[in-house]
């Protein structure tokens, strides 16, 4: 069987009995009904446009109907070179987000090595900065304007709201480590000695970080919440997301600061989302664990933040 007919075969398995496969084709390809047929009939082959709009529109993986399981048709995000980019890169996110949550139940994995990038889009001050972050490392040509100068489009504003409601509209299970908040309080102290960022906007950056933790305590603590994060001791993490529908698996894999290759390859999802899970079986429940065992992670990371607020106001003192 070639190509063509795998994808038709396909195809049929989705169109009522009571349709013609030719009609449905001339519809949606926009094609004369003649077309359609060549094409059915083996006589006209698919272009490639043709081919991914069909598996678009029948929501039909490409990947898993020609390739074999150690090969993977990706889609990725945005790349990120300009404020611009980034602007299209949170628009495009949103639309995914808020396309993979448009179901009644849907369970979001997170897999952070970093703080997740939905706790800064609050428009708080740790959100400009996270923006003035990324696009620095992103483009490091870029020009060397201090944060506070910085300014930052209003739609900004407005599609980083969009994937916050989507993330707090899902059921959510982090996993965090000793780690995970560890970037973003080396990315204030470099900045800080780059002469990039004054000391008293550091240590309302230092502020703005135990806010979002208390924040993170808080979820944790109310009763039948969809919000579960886990302390897992055990191995490094790597900022995979994975979504999960009473459809299908979405998996984003990092690549970049802010790049996901994105797959709904049945296998490698099915795989991911079992490790998620081990992970989870391997790691503290602090929504279900007692008062001590979630203290001795928030005020450990507590204390992480008082350390690097002592070394920002300690390097003055050393300077006079």
């Amino acid at each position: 069987m070639n190509s063509q007919e795998i994808l038709l075969k396909a195809i049929r398995k989705q169109v009522s009995q009571s349709k013609s496969i030719n009609d449905e084709l001339a519809t949606v390809l926009n094609i004369s009904y003649d077309a359609a047929h060549r094409r059915i009939s083996g006589k006209s082959k698919f272009s490639i446009e043709e081919t991914v709009q069909l598996a678009n529109h029948y929501n039909i993986s490409l990947d898993n109907l020609f390739f074999q399981n150690e090969k993977v048709i990706v889609e990725k995000t945005v790349e990120i070179t300009s404020l611009k980019d980034m602007l299209l890169y949170f628009r495009k996110s949103a639309e995914k987000i808020q396309e993979l949550t448009n179901h009644s139940e849907v369970t979001l994995y997170y897999s952070a090595k970093d703080i997740p990038l939905f706790y800064f889009m609050d428009g708080t001050i740790l959100s400009k900065f996270k923006a003035y972050v990324w696009l620095k490392l992103l483009n490091p040509d870029s020009s060397g304007v201090a944060f506070e100068n910085f300014v930052i489009d209003e739609s900004f504003s407005e599609y980083s709201q969009k994937l916050k409601i989507a993330y707090e509209n899902v059921t959510v299970k982090e996993i965090w480590n000793d780690t995970t908040i560890n970037s973003s309080l080396q990315q204030i102290l470099y900045f800080y000695e780059a002469g990039l960022l004054n000391l008293k906007t550091a240590n309302a950056l230092c502020k703005d970080l135990k806010r979002i933790l208390n924040l993170i305590k808080g979820k944790s603590n109310k009763p039948n919440s969809k919000y579960s994060i886990f302390y897992n001791e055990l191995i490094l993490l790597n900022n995979n997301l994975l979504f999960e529908t009473s459809e299908k698996l979405t998996l984003f894999v990092p690549y970049t600061l802010l790049g996901y290759f994105i797959t709904d390859n049945e296998e490698s999802c099915k795989n991911v989302h079992q490790f998620f899970n081990q992970q989870i079986t391997n790691s503290k429940p602090l929504n279900q664990s007692g008062i001590k065992e979630q203290n001795l992670f928030f005020n450990k990371a507590i204390r992480k933040i008082d350390y690097y607020i002592e070394r920002l106001n300690n390097q003055v003192d050393i300077l006079f």
